[in-house]
């Protein structure tokens, strides 16, 4: 069975989430037909970056746009012809798909070199796809420049990345670089929506919007994760979210934070032992609860990033967080971040994990 982020990876820009300022390039350019022979794309894991390069893969070998006049000016692939399925299954000759990660070395990059002289065997242009480029070593980063240097005219170079500073100004200087972001949290709880309505699994909403949390901005982790819990074989709710992935919800650390922010330590102290006997990771709950104070603290101090979180966050949470950043004092924010920080650090080597996050809550509250 093909899993589902295979399944429903992008077949055209118009499926393509959060990159528009991208797809409107590329697209303009397979209108004109004026590819460049070398992009480099970077930014976060699952933002995309793979699934462009084998966009232009097939907008440089659509044969239907290749003839048809009125097709082309869609700056999309047809999805049809031979060449583009044959590179939705990945049974095409001409495009060559390379991890940097584990063919690093300068006999790869040399094999590349000879594969490049070679004209397509049956395509109009080859495509060479170097993953984690940042991973070549630096004979191999030097004999890739002197192949993009001179590249033959039937040849497309497609360099992607999750670190861009490791890259070499000498190979980003001679490509176009175009920059992917994490999709907006929205986005992605949409296409899992879809993606569950489509495949029959029935999952609560809160369920659906943790998942889509956890895929931090990437789209492959969050259908990874749906399509892991999704073999459950019974209806999903948040509880099962939370069991399988080891993180909790974000209404549960929203709870804690209100109990903080009103100085209820009884309920506070009660509130992390029901999270620790619940068998959850308190480690990871301190972290997530960091992440929250320091929103609801920053939100107090500049109301303009509001604009910006709401890429990460549901209109749910956004009124909470509003709600909790309305009632934070500063100066006890501050000390109480700084606390958490402490016993995060503290309970990573601790045996006893729930330990430092009482001891920080009891701290800040007691004065």
């Amino acid at each position: 069975m093909l899993a589902i982020y295979r399944k429903y990876r992008p077949k055209t820009f118009e499926d393509l989430l959060g990159q528009e300022h991208i797809v409107e390039i590329l697209r303009n350019a397979a209108r004109r037909d004026a590819f460049a022979h070398a992009y480099l794309f970077y930014g976060p894991r699952g933002s995309g970056k793979t699934t462009t390069a084998r966009l232009i893969a097939k907008l440089v070998n659509c044969e239907k746009r290749q003839k048809d006049a009125k097709f082309k000016a869609k700056g999309e692939p047809c999805n049809e012809c031979r060449p583009c399925t044959e590179i939705d299954t990945g049974h095409a000759l001409d495009v060559i798909e390379i991890d940097a990660a584990s063919n690093r070395g300068i006999d790869e990059i040399r094999d590349l070199q000879e594969g490049v002289r070679l004209s397509p065997t049956s395509y109009h242009s080859k495509v060479f796809i170097i993953d984690e480029v940042h991973m070549l070593t630096r004979e191999a980063f030097n004999a890739l420049l002197k192949t993009l240097e001179e590249p033959p005219a039937h040849a497309v170079f497609i360099l992607a990345t999750t670190e861009y500073e490791k890259v070499p100004a000498t190979i980003s200087s001679r490509t176009q670089r175009f920059h992917f972001r994490k999709v907006a949290l929205p986005e992605i709880i949409t296409k899992l929506h879809a993606i569950a309505k489509s495949e029959k699994i029935m999952i609560d909403d809160d369920a659906v919007e943790l998942v889509a949390a956890l895929g931090e901005g990437s789209v492959r982790d969050a259908e990874s994760l749906l399509g892991q819990i999704a073999s459950l074989d019974q209806d999903i709710t948040l509880q099962d979210v939370e069991r399988i992935a080891g993180k909790i919800g974000y209404k549960k650390t929203a709870q804690l934070a209100e109990l903080l922010l009103a100085g209820s330590l009884p309920e506070a102290l009660s509130y992390i032992h029901e999270i620790e006997q619940g068998g959850y990771n308190v480690v990871q709950f301190t972290k997530d609860l960091i992440h929250y104070l320091r929103r609801a603290l920053t939100l107090k101090m500049d109301p303009g990033l509001l604009a910006a979180y709401q890429r990460e966050l549901t209109k749910d949470e956004i009124g909470m967080l509003q709600k909790h950043a309305g009632m934070s004092d500063p100066a006890k924010m501050t000390a109480l971040i700084r606390l958490l920080i402490r016993a995060y650090s503290e309970m990573r080597y601790s045996p006893f994990a729930a330990v430092p996050l009482e001891v920080a809550v009891i701290e800040q509250l007691k004065k």
